[in-house]
């Protein structure tokens, strides 16, 4: 596997080259992360943080494969990827094929309550709760029971206009926040600790139909947490 430096661009472009889910469900809240976004979480965790290359990663709530082949593009030394939705799950392994990383991971069809172990770095971006509250909460407890290190993407609960105009005036489009009181006190809850967060803009298209949007652009938060 690769062990150089990878520049963002070529990640971004090998992102890009994933499909997204073809049929995504709103329960599931199944929003592809964008090929941009999913550069710069992976990044962060390989190069501000050294959680990727040679480490063991696990990708919960994967779709169709983004973080788990970006991590194993950047020198993972095993990814799997888990996620509840089979149809999801033949797409990500289409994806691997067509990145030629079809050897590199793991895909498994489950419920993430299934599963156990322990691994190095959990990347995920979880259900924002917006359909189900706190959705994102369980992904949360059980990176925190498994991964050592954890990198989880959360909607920003405010509408701060200085932190959009900070974002928008930042070359790299990202900018280190206060994590959510209730986010930190859930991640403490669950013995873990928050070392960074990082917000940046996030753009999904018209998917179902009550989205009166072409395009919706909101802010995330990118949680460094650090796992028992």
């Amino acid at each position: 596997m690769q062990k150089r430096l990878i520049r963002k661009l070529d990640l971004e472009m090998l992102l890009s080259r994933i499909e997204p889910h073809p049929s995504p469900k709103p329960s599931l809240e199944q929003y592809t992360i964008p090929a941009n976004v999913a550069a710069t979480v992976l990044y962060i965790a390989a190069y501000a943080y050294n959680d990727i290359v040679e480490k063991t990663v696990y990708d919960l709530g994967c779709g169709s494969g983004r973080l788990a082949l970006g991590a194993s593009f950047l020198g993972a030394k095993q990814v799997v990827g888990v996620d509840v939705d089979k149809t999801v799950i033949k797409v990500a392994i289409e994806n691997s094929i067509k990145t030629g990383l079809e050897d590199e991971v793991q895909w498994i069809v489950a419920d993430i309550d299934a599963i156990h172990g322990r691994c190095d770095t959990v990347l995920q971006n979880p259900p924002f709760g917006v359909q189900k509250s706190r959705a994102d909460r369980k992904f949360l407890k059980k990176a925190l029971e498994v991964g050592k290190k954890v990198y989880s993407i959360h909607k920003n609960p405010s509408k701060d206009k200085q932190l959009i105009k900070e974002l928008k005036a930042n070359r790299t489009n990202i900018v280190q926040v206060s994590p959510s009181p209730f986010i930190k006190k859930f991640v403490e809850k669950c013995g873990g600790e928050i070392k960074a967060v990082y917000a940046m803009f996030m753009t999904i298209p018209h998917m179902f139909d009550f989205h009166v949007k072409r395009k919706h652009e909101f802010v995330v938060d990118l949680y460094v947490i650090e796992g028992r």
